[in-house]
This record gives structure tokens, C-alpha cells and sequence, in this order.
């Protein structure tokens, strides 16, 4: 059994900033194998895209809205994949959560595409 468990959420005024991890874990699991994700979900809206690497690191990807203030890493020895969020905006309010997709089936940006989530962590970001 997979299990993503994110962490480093918390309440921070506008402009301020905070990492995100993700810790990866589980039986026959081989975290390396496996492109990473974040999403994050405000009240009331969906599931939105917000950045993805390659199981390498070598590849990234990020939704307009965050380009430039947030960055995504991973540490395949460590079996983490993390997300740094600078320059935070109220708009930024919602819960995250990472995922994982089977390198195999290539990067994505849909939150189906995905094959593992972990519960969320909640980011406040207080005008």
C-alpha cells in the first residue's frame, strides 16, 4: 500500500512564504519510478493543477498562476518531493496535496491521470 503524507502547511500573511513536503512510503513502492504532482483545492472550487517534476527532477512544470513565486523538487533518496511557495497571496488559500503518477505514462496536469494522493495539508494565507 502507497502512502503520500504531505506536511509544513499553516497559516502566513500575504507575501510571506513556506515549504510543502511530501513523504512517500509503502511496500514495493519505488518512489523514482513515479512523476510527482501538487494540486490544491480552495472551498467551493475544484482541484486545480499547481506543479509537477519528472520522477528525475529533471523535468518541471507549473500552472500559470504560480510561476515564478512557487518551485518544485524532489529527493528520490529521501523519497520526497517538496514545494517551496514564495510571494503567498490570499488566493493562494487552500488545501495542497501531492500525488503520483507512474513514470511510465508520462507527466500530467489532470488530478485522474494520477494513481496515488496524500490527504492534503492546509496553506491560510491572511490578507
Amino acid at each position: 500500500q502507497v502512502q503520500l503524507a504531505e506536511s509544513g502547511g499553516g497559516l502566513v500573511q500575504a507575501g510571506g512564504s513556506l515549504r510543502l513536503s511530501c513523504a512517500a512510503s509503502g511496500r514495493s513502492f519505488t518512489f523514482s519510478n513515479y512523476n510527482m504532482g501538487w494540486f490544491r483545492q480552495a472551498p467551493g472550487k475544484e482541484r486545480e493543477f499547481v506543479a509537477s517534476i519528472s520522477q528525475s527532477g529533471t523535468l518541471t512544470y507549473y500552472a500559470d498562476s504560480v510561476k515564478g513565486r512557487f518551485t518544485i523538487s524532489r529527493d528520490n533518496a529521501e523519497n520526497s518531493v517538496y514545494l517551496q511557495v514564495n510571494s503567498l497571496k490570499p488566493e493562494d488559500t487552500a488545501v495542497y496535496s501531492c500525488a503520483a503518477r507512474l513514470r511510465a505514462r508520462g507527466m500530467s496536469t489532470i488530478p485522474r491521470d494520477y494513481d496515488y494522493w496524500g490527504q492534503g495539508t492546509q496553506v491560510t494565507v491572511s490578507s
